[in-house]
């Protein structure tokens, strides 16, 4: 394990760790698991120590000390099988960006060799494929072949003022598809000039920094600008929090960003979206990088009171404090069983609020939830916002 992984800055919050353990008491996986060795609490205990053996006061003195192999494995099973959720980061009472300690964890642990071997397909994957799924990236935008009436230029025009990226999730899985369908439907209704990159599109590169082999990404984030500055456009809109997050914090492109409820909330107030009726109760699920990642909360639930019929009743656990779903942080690859038992735990707090459906506005949060209320045959719809809003069109 090296320094240069960590800025000067993490190095002395994880000095400041009082060792409380309110992140154990939210944390997702803790909970579902009930390990405490998934606590951002051991992580850094475990961080710490690594560190002192190599660079400590003893270490100077009588020599650096290797980590034994076990240990450093054992403790990256631990690092790995995490959903980067940030809840810990938001109940921190000293302020540690726990996030990005993480991130920064994994790829020391990446450098060192200890990290599950399975994350090494996202790499081939995405250098290969450009995108998480190893699909021929010429695929796309296939999935407006799917819509009631396709347009001759699906959507791929030489110039516009908006450009839609799509991300690899709601590109290539069948059950999250129905969301650019939903968006690309609204936009058309609403006469957004827009445009889709196709296969010009890449990854975002945030599955790259998961895995702990963020110096990956420069490729990504560079061809991605270069790919929407040749349409002229002055804005980009995700309807994935993750690739919005990922932009807003890793691409310095000098457009204007947007997420898909905050461009659609925009749509409603112009007077350019109209509603019909839509009697349904719903409850709100709060992605974990569109609310505590960008502080996006109020947007969403604008749109939801702006449909007529539509009743929105709250989580328990809702805005900053809302709990994950289970599906971040490539966990489902790490740890299929544990990803699945966080989604069952949001499941049943959905359920206790008698809602009809839970909307969310995160293809990830639809594809898990969804999976888990399928697998057990429950009766509860999962909607993400933009296919609420298509359905209500007038």
């Amino acid at each position: 394990m090296a320094y240069q992984d960590y800025s000067l800055g993490q190095l002395i919050q994880a000095e400041a760790c009082t060792s409380c353990s309110l992140c154990a008491d939210i944390c997702p996986a803790v909970s579902a698991s009930r390990d405490g060795r998934l606590s951002g609490v051991y992580r850094i205990y475990g961080l710490k120590e690594i560190l002192r053996k190599r660079f400590g006061l003893l270490a100077r003195l009588f020599g650096k000390k290797q980590v034994a192999p076990d240990r450093l494995n054992q403790f990256s099973d631990t690092v790995f099988r995490c959903t980067l959720c940030a809840n810990c980061q938001e109940v921190c009472p000293v302020g540690i960006h726990l996030k990005d300690l993480w991130i920064s964890l994994r790829q020391d642990l990446v450098h060192c060799g200890s990290y599950p071997k399975k994350i090494d397909q996202i790499r081939e994957n995405l250098l290969e494929s450009r995108n998480v799924f190893a699909e021929d990236n010429e695929e796309r935008g296939e999935w407006v072949e799917d819509m009631d009436e396709p347009p001759d230029h699906s959507f791929v025009k030489d110039r516009a003022d908006i450009v839609y990226f799509t991300g690899c999730v709601a590109s290539y899985f069948p059950l999250a598809q129905k969301i650019p369908i939903s968006l690309a439907s609204i936009f058309e209704a609403a006469g957004v000039d827009f445009t889709l990159l196709g296969e010009e599109e890449w990854c975002c590169g945030f599955p790259l920094l998961a895995a702990g082999k963020g110096e990956l990404m420069r490729e990504f984030i560079e061809h991605n600008i270069e790919a929407i500055n040749k349409k002229g456009a002055s804005g980009v809109v995700f309807a994935c929090p993750t690739c919005y997050q990922t932009w807003r914090e890793f691409y310095k492109s000098g457009l204007e960003l947007f997420h898909s409820t905050e461009f659609l909330d925009n749509l409603i107030k112009a007077g350019q979206i109209r509603f019909r009726e839509l009697p349904l109760t719903v409850t709100y699920h709060d992605p974990c990088d569109l609310g505590r990642g960008a502080r996006v909360f109020d947007a969403p639930r604008k749109i939801l009171q702006a449909i007529p019929g539509v009743n929105l009743v709250e989580l328990d656990s809702n805005r900053e404090n809302c709990r994950c779903c289970g599906g971040g942080g490539n966990l489902e690859m790490i740890d299929a069983a544990l990803s699945e038992e966080i989604a069952r735990r949001k499941i049943e707090e959905v359920a206790q609020t008698g809602a009809q459906a839970v909307v969310t506005a995160c293809q990830q949060c639809v594809r898990t939830m969804t999976g888990y209320v399928r697998r057990n045959q429950i009766n509860m719809e999962v909607l993400d916002i933009t296919e609420l809003v298509n359905r209500a069109l007038e």
